[in-house]
């Protein structure tokens, strides 16, 4: 199959505008997560993914108060260095031989 000169510049020109497109969309993505004083929040669903854990553990570290949160209309939020912290408090190293 041979594709004229002509052909193949107009389809790598549609192909070129549709990344464009796509990292416009991304760009907008960005700049719509949420942060507060330049810090990213992080709801359930994303504490969730990343920790690989149930609702209700992270209900439990919540309750206990291990993992602070802040509730922005009347939904969970929780600022990322907080997770790390957690994550920090968290880890047990091996124990030494």
């Amino acid at each position: 199959m041979n594709i004229n000169r002509m052909e193949f510049l107009a389809w790598m020109e549609r192909l070129m505008s549709r990344l464009d497109m796509l990292g416009d969309n991304i760009d907008d993505l960005q700049k719509k997560r949420n942060s507060i004083d330049g810090e990213e929040l992080l709801d359930n669903q994303d504490l969730l993914q990343m920790l690989k854990i149930s609702n209700r553990s992270l209900q439990r570290y919540r309750s206990i108060g291990k993992l602070p949160y802040y509730t922005i209309s009347g939904k969970l939020y929780y600022k990322l260095s907080d997770v790390h912290q957690f994550i920090r408090d968290s880890f047990n190293p091996p124990p030494k031989k």
